[in-house]
């Protein structure tokens, strides 16, 4: 009975079903990833096995300074150590598959797990968008309002804000993943990327994808464009107000304590929002494998170093920790 069931199972999994109207819906996915790199295996498999280490080392490292170092007990810490947390789940729903597939060289994943793969990696990338907009209106109240400052960014609000950011990405991207798999994918099953994401799935679809590209066009506005406003209109205001102080001792301290902010801000915006607002004819596999390594891979591997090198009181913290230990 047992083996009666495997097979069927089997039989299901690598067969296409016909769905209403003639139309075959795909029951599993292949992820092609870097399979046409076939001499390369082994040194891919190595190269994001370091950077993996290095991601969840180097936001491990900070969340664990920022809560053990009360020179660290500040809200700008406390936002930090939720973006090294959110960072760490955000790498873990892709670099895990990859590594699985470049390991067993089996690139299927069904279709129930390519949506999940897909909905959570949304889910985080949107909380990053509105956490990245708390962290900058945070430096724009310690700069711009700083006498009420400890009175605005009390630890209930801190909480609320941190809670908001984790939480805003559930409902939107819950919907939009239900609503591109409500789709029938009949021109293959093949997706020529290393993790589900939403360009590639596009293209599988049968039919007119338009009114579906539309939705990823409102949700990314919505998601990112909105949150990335708020930080250019904090930033503004917080340039606007450095550059008013009276020595440029003052002007440079204020400017350190945004800059890597700054700089994280551009590189996770900047190629996210090449990637989602494209359109459908300028995409390319190479050139979306491309870019979403950057803010896949690369962006979370320097963020924690561009917050700690940048940064002399986690540098501080880091080193009594080391020392200590």
């Amino acid at each position: 009975m047992a083996q009666t069931l495997t097979k069927s199972f089997l039989h299901m999994k690598h067969e296409e079903v016909e769905s209403e109207g003639n139309i075959s819906t795909v029951m599993q996915f292949v992820l092609l990833g870097f399979s046409a790199l076939p001499n390369l295996q082994g040194i891919l498999y190595a190269l994001f096995s370091i950077i993996y280490m290095i991601i969840l080392t180097g936001n491990c490292l900070i969340i664990l300074i920022t809560s053990l170092d009360h020179t660290l007990q500040k809200p700008m810490y406390f936002f930090l150590a939720n973006f090294s947390s959110l960072e760490i789940c955000y790498v873990s729903v892709t670099v895990p598959r990859i590594l699985f597939n470049i390991w067993t060289q089996d690139r299927n994943i069904s279709v129930l797990s390519c949506g999940a793969q897909m909905c959570f990696f949304l889910i985080f990338g949107t909380d990053e968008c509105f956490l990245l907009a708390v962290m900058s209106y945070d430096r724009y109240v310690a700069i711009c309002n700083p006498l009420h400052y400890t009175l605005v960014m009390n630890s209930k609000k801190c909480t609320q804000l941190a809670a908001g950011s984790w939480l805003s990405g559930i409902p939107i991207q819950i919907g939009q993943t239900c609503w591109i798999f409500s789709m029938h994918f009949c021109n293959s099953n093949e997706i020529d990327h290393f993790f589900c994401d939403i360009p590639p799935i596009l293209k599988l679809a049968c039919g007119d994808t338009a009114v579906h590209e539309l939705s990823v066009y409102v949700v990314v506005m919505v998601v990112a464009a909105l949150p990335f406003i708020l930080v250019l209109t904090s930033y503004s205001k917080i340039i606007a107000t450095i550059l008013r102080l009276p020595t440029a001792k003052r002007r440079a301290k204020a400017f350190s304590t945004c800059s890597s902010h700054l700089l994280v801000v551009v590189l996770f915006y900047g190629s996210g929002t090449i990637t989602y607002l494209r359109p459908k004819s300028m995409h390319s596999p190479g050139t979306d494998k491309l870019l979403s390594l950057f803010y896949t891979i690369v962006t979370p591997m320097l963020n924690p170093l561009i917050y700690s090198l940048r940064n002399k009181e986690v540098i501080v913290a880091l080193r009594k920790l080391i020392l200590h230990k």
